[in-house]
């Protein structure tokens, strides 16, 4: 299958019409701004297309589609990288296609299509036609999407994974008394042996291929026989290559260096982390060894800092919550909670607000327990069990630091949480995050560890409960007809139903790795406490009560997040249910 052409335009073009012209007459550019395109054209030197997208007047793809339709040429979109014919795209080799900016995507009519950013560079042409032997017809796609393209092709995740077998595969070949002899002889210990060039190749490839297929957590996890080794991809572990087994305990002393941790000790539990650059981003990387019965577990978080953007804005809030998140955020004082499981986007949530809240006349404080994402112009804290340094102790000492904004990393125990009370009745915001159910079970909760209801009341602003389902994938999205059951147990009235109403799943293809998934998006509960729910509280009102009221005034819990998503066909009823309960938004 080859990539969308969009464009194919084959009428002649009126004689003597120029680019720029072509351009006014379609309305992408104004005269007097064609006027001062060509006056820079003849300072700085450059085509017009480069000019226009230097001065920012148009671009990338209106430039692009005007020149297909200048040139009668085809234009290609290749944001879908799996239509490209990556085995027939191979065959170029890279530097060839960085020099030119131009892949290889596919065959027709024994020519071979190539997708180039200057289809008038004949030079390229001509050099393509002569590596790969065959005619070459020419398509038009932009600098963006061939660059895009080109890392896909020759640095996919399918790739690092053939790259992992074929180190497998030329150690396993080894016989493994010939490898005990040579170590016995050798007295090489795991420590030279995670030094040697196959070794260091797999770690390598291993992350590289993780960066690729967007993981959030790469695991090792030692069996009686062998070593499985899984990726987490949107939430859902995946299986990777494995290392050849004599290559295991090298592969953990290695990622055990790169963390600069003590080698010697497989007994205790250790932390580490390590920074990569893979891909052209920085990624941070933070490991966890835990002990077993078959040797040492390694999990790896990766952090993508350069992807990052921390932006309320998108963060995936509904209008409606958006404006309440920012206006509750703007208060003076008080706490806000993010609660939900590990790996539901809480720190995300709250490293945005922080973003959001970020000025020079505000003195920042944070305790963390990691500290995930470096952020300018805040001070993070990072506590250390070790020393005794804890939430509370290091809570304490920011308080003596003139802190306007506190972020807690989380709230572990009633002094911690009796700190931060103090802190909001001081004068101060303070932001955490908690782990319950839904929003109003953080409540009783809080009630439950000792704290009493009318400090809450006095304290609280807003408790914000999250989760991550699974976006469907675009490429392979199609209707799909929910039975009566779930369509009851998403507790939809099938009376309100409207007829167009569509709903969607993914059938699966190769962009989404036959998943019909690609990607996650968050559903949220607010729990906002005005006064209403402060008399509330104060009164005693249990968990129930509080959900009752909280849905009377119009905020939803998590199954109804999730279910707008779903009636909008970005998630399936699926992913909605298997991280929401039913019986959360019932009063």
């Amino acid at each position: 299958m080859s990539p969308e052409v969009i464009s194919n335009t084959n009428a002649p073009i009126v004689a003597n019409l120029l680019f720029g012209e072509l351009l006014v007459a379609k309305g992408l550019l104004t005269r007097r701004g064609l006027i001062e395109a060509l006056n820079d054209q003849r300072e700085h030197g450059g085509r017009l297309g480069e000019v226009l997208l230097r001065l920012k007047m148009l671009c990338e793809e209106d430039v692009t589609h005007a020149l297909a339709e200048y040139l009668s040429m085809e234009y290609v979109r290749l944001d879908d990288v799996s239509k490209i014919d990556m085995e027939i795209a191979r065959t170029l080799p890279e530097n060839i296609s960085k020099r030119f900016c131009l892949v290889v995507i596919g065959e027709t009519d024994e020519k071979i299509i190539v997708a180039m950013a200057d289809p008038l560079n004949v030079i390229a042409i001509d050099t393509i036609a002569l590596k790969l032997k065959h005619q070459i017809k020419a398509v038009i796609s932009s600098h963006q999407e061939i660059r895009h393209a080109i890392e896909a092709i020759y640095h996919g995740s399918d790739i690092e994974e053939q790259k992992l077998r074929d180190i497998v595969e030329v150690e396993a070949g080894m016989q493994e008394d010939t490898l005990e002899a040579d170590l016995a002889e050798a007295n090489i210990s795991n420590e030279l042996a995670a030094t040697k060039p196959p070794v260091i190749r797999f770690v390598d490839l291993l992350l590289s291929q993780a960066v690729k297929s967007r993981a959030s957590d790469v695991h090792l996890e030692p069996q009686e026989k062998a070593m499985i080794v899984r990726m987490r991809i949107d939430g859902v572990l995946r299986d990777m290559v494995p290392p050849a087994r004599k290559m295991q305990a090298a592969v953990v002393t290695r990622i055990k260096i790169l963390s600069e941790m003590n080698i010697a000790e497989r007994r205790l539990p250790q932390d580490g982390r390590f920074k990569i650059k893979t891909s052209g981003k920085d990624i941070d990387v933070r490991v966890s060894v835990l002990p077993t019965i078959y040797g040492e577990k390694v999990v790896l978080r990766i952090l993508d800092t350069s992807g990052a953007s921390h932006d309320v804005e998108q963060l995936g809030f509904d209008p409606k919550l958006l404006k309440e998140f920012k206006t509750i955020l703007s208060q003076p004082h008080g706490i806000i909670i993010v609660t939900g499981p590990t790996g539901s986007g809480k720190s995300t949530t709250l490293y945005s607000a922080l973003n959001y809240l970020k000025d020079p006349t505000k003195n920042i404080t944070t305790v963390e327990d990691p500290v995930e994402y470096r952020l300018a112009g805040i001070n993070q804290t990072q506590i250390k069990a070790e020393i005794n340094l804890d939430f509370a102790r290091c809570l304490r000492a920011i308080l003596r630091q003139d802190p306007d904004i506190i972020l807690v990393g989380e709230i572990r125990d009633k002094e911690t949480v009796e700190i931060a009370i103090k802190a909001s009745l001081t004068g101060h915001l303070v932001l955490s995050t908690f782990h319950t159910n839904d929003a109003p079970s953080a409540v009783s909760r809080l009630i439950y560890m000792g704290v009493e209801p009318f400090l809450l009341s006095s304290s609280l602003n807003l408790i914000i409960a999250q989760r991550l389902v699974r976006r469907i994938c675009g490429r392979c999205k199609e209707p799909v007809k929910l039975n009566d059951e779930v369509v009851q147990r998403l507790n939809i009235d099938p009376a309100k139903l409207k007829k167009d109403t569509v709903f969607y799943h993914g059938r699966g293809c190769k962009n989404c790795a036959k998943t019909g998934y690609l990607g996650r998006l968050p559903i949220f509960e607010f729990l906002v406490m005005d006064n209403d729910m402060r008399e509330k509280l104060i009164g005693g009102a249990g968990e129930s009560e509080i959900r009752k009221l909280a849905r009377q005034k119009g905020y939803g819990g998590l199954l109804e997040s999730g279910v707008s998503k779903v009636l909008q066909g970005l998630t399936t009823a699926e992913e909605v249910l298997s991280v929401t309960f039913t019986e959360n938004t019932k009063a």
